[in-house]
């Protein structure tokens, strides 16, 4: 299948298949779930049992091994014996019956992959080509007449080059994959085997995992996103404080480690704890937000996919969707219909001015709430729910849309805004001064084209391009047909500054002199053009490839894939890219961490091949 088409159908559903394995579910109560840890036991048998034990650094170890026996298809060329899987005591085989791909709704994504079936014949091309293929390819072009035939060797030698990246780039999401009692739960943040100092990168992050999380999808490889999505929601319900404050009961953890510790009592045995972090020991101490709202977009699209509606349907995960609704549902002092939210709660987690209503929340918060709309079961219990949902569906697309655009014709009518306006029809509803328009905008304003601005409050419109917010405004629909093309016009315009040597500038421009010293707190690890302050991410070319698709423009993917796969894996799979204008690997620090690690890893930024459409 082309991947192209498979991004769509991740959306969208395909065949049906039984799931294997439900790890410790079977014996876990899905409601009253260990107030303060989630835990599997087994005993210390021998030093061999020792090394098939649970601990995901234990499994790292021996991952490079291949054993004969059963596989359960997670692990791609490695297969794995009927012992290894059965070393845990709470490890069950669950068949799962009834598993259906229809969706009465329907999406674009339904119509998108039908037209994309014809974009190229290569879509159901094999993955790689044969030693004697290559050399017969060989062979014909030195005896090529000049009739163009060689365009088509050329092609043939890309295409190898194409389908190693992609190997490599499975190969490293497979070793950074963590397992509790004997079954994958998720991906590390950052595998650095060079370094020792690695802070939280060795934990599961919610949003980390996401692309990860669809990358398995589009493999067929379901079951580890199965057990992301019912481990974290074991974990959603715990009382978590910091100072003595607790949170709103339904918080997704930011992330969790899998830790083993030796049982009390007992020298011979252990236990495996999975221990979440809501924001008590983060940097900055803050709690997501953007957590339950990924899980719920993560959730639909696994069912979508796999065609298995049970795990959505049952009560401890529809308890959760719930929870999560009604946290962000509540009311409160704010008047808007945009999400409240403070600074780092979110991808950018650290001090960059985003609090407030910022893009990339309201655009997941549209998602997620599509998303339950679609899953919520329909009962006594859920009908004030979905009506307050329908309600705020309406109201934050008219207000995203309507208050957060902005092109050339909407910058002259701030230009001419009236001020201190009291009254209901007012048109300067948030009191904008035109001073506030940048230099910088006036000039970058493309003629053709236009953006969701950042964040919007009183007297207040970031006018900072943020593509993730932008992109997914685009990927959810709250942003118009029109609005998304006018996003898409932008980026083709402003090539040079936002997508450059390496896709794609998590923002735009950067904050520099005074103002970063005022808004970062004179963040050093945000320095300007640098991480979270305009650096380059790879991994947002996955949702620049799923927006583009959807608005049948596939060609400005392409583009940005051809730029990335040039140097993705010479550069080691970086996390990000700093400077301006990404140049020689002299000019930029790919590492996350203090220090110049050129072998950082993170698994979002795998995706951007793994995702590669097939034009």
């Amino acid at each position: 299948m082309g991947t192209s088409e498979a991004v769509l159908q991740v959306f969208c559903g395909a065949v049906p298949r039984l799931c294997s394995t439900d790890s410790c579910f079977s014996k876990c109560d899905p409601i009253l779930s260990s107030k303060y840890q989630l835990k599997c036991r087994k005993r210390r048998v021998s030093r061999y049992m020792q090394l098939l034990s649970c601990s995901g650094m234990q499994r790292s170890r021996i991952g490079n091994y291949r054993f004969r026996g059963i596989g359960s298809g997670l692990f791609g060329n490695m297969t794995v014996g009927d012992s290894w899987i059965q070393s845990c005591k709470c490890q069950q085989a669950e068949s799962i019956s009834g598993a259906t791909t229809e969706d009465e709704n329907g999406t674009w994504f339904v119509d998108s992959a039908k037209k994309l079936n014809t974009i190229n014949n290569m879509v159901n091309a094999p993955n790689a080509l044969e030693f004697q293929d290559v050399q017969q390819l060989k062979q014909e072009k030195e005896g090529l007449s000049p009739n163009g035939t060689n365009g088509t060797v050329r092609d043939a030698f890309h295409k190898i080059s194409v389908d190693s990246l992609e190997d490599e780039a499975w190969d490293r999401l497979r070793e950074s994959m963590v397992y509790y009692c004997g079954s994958p739960v998720g991906t590390i943040a950052a595998n650095d085997p060079t370094s020792s100092n690695v802070l939280n990168y060795d934990q599961v992050f919610i949003r980390d995992f996401i692309p990860s999380g669809i990358a398995f999808l589009l493999k067929g490889e379901y079951d580890i996103v199965r057990n992301f999505i019912l481990h974290t929601l074991q974990l959603q319900s715990w009382e978590k404080t910091m100072d003595c404050h607790s949170p709103g009961q339904g918080l997704m953890p930011a992330s969790f480690k899998v830790r083993t510790v030796p049982l009390d009592g007992d020298e011979s045995a252990t236990e495996e704890v999975l221990d979440p972090d809501f924001g008590e020991a983060a940097i900055g101490r803050v709690a997501p937000v953007d957590s339950g709202l990924w899980w719920i977009i993560l959730l639909r699209a696994y069912g979508k996919c796999s065609g298995d509606l049970s795990v959505q349907e049952r009560v401890d995960v529809q308890t959760g969707i719930k929870m999560i609704l009604r946290l962000c549902l509540a009311d409160g002092f704010d008047m808007f219909p945009t999400l409240l939210v403070t600074d780092g709660s979110c991808m950018i987690d650290r001090r960059m001015g985003i609090h407030g209503h910022p893009l990339e929340i309201q655009s997941l918060f549209y998602s997620a709430l599509l998303c339950a709309r679609e899953m919520l079961a329909p009962e006594d219990g859920s009908v004030d729910l979905i009506r307050a949902l329908n309600n705020r569906l309406v109201a934050l697309s008219f207000h995203i849309r309507e208050y957060y655009w902005v092109d050339l014709k909407k910058l002259n009518e701030i230009y001419r805004y009236k001020t201190e306006e009291y009254s209901y029809d007012a048109v300067n509803k948030f009191n904008i001064y035109p001073d506030q328009i940048s230099s910088w905008l006036v000039e970058w304003m493309p003629n053709k084209g236009g953006y969701l601005i950042g964040n919007l409050q009183p007297a207040h419109m970031d006018f900072r391009f943020f593509s993730l917010g932008n992109l997914w405004s685009v990927v959810s629909s709250i942003a118009t047909t029109d609005q998304s093309h006018a996003i898409l016009d932008l980026i083709e315009s402003k090539w040079g500054d936002l997508v450059a040597d390496m896709p794609l500038k998590i923002c735009y421009p950067a904050l520099e002199g005074q103002e970063w010293q005022i808004i970062t707190g004179s963040d050093p690890k945000n320095t300007p053009w640098s991480y979270h302050n305009a650096g380059s991410w790879p991994t947002l070319l996955w949702q620049l490839t799923v927006a583009s698709i959807k608005m049948n423009r596939p060609e400005i993917a392409a583009k940005a894939v051809e730029v990335a796969e040039k140097r993705i894996s010479r550069d080691k799979w970086p996390e990000y890219y700093d400077t301006k204008e990404v140049g020689s690997l002299e000019n930029r620090h790919a590492c996350s961490r203090p220090g110049q690690l050129q072998d950082t890893l993170w698994q979002s930024s795998c995706l951007l091949i793994l995702v590669k459409p097939r034009f």
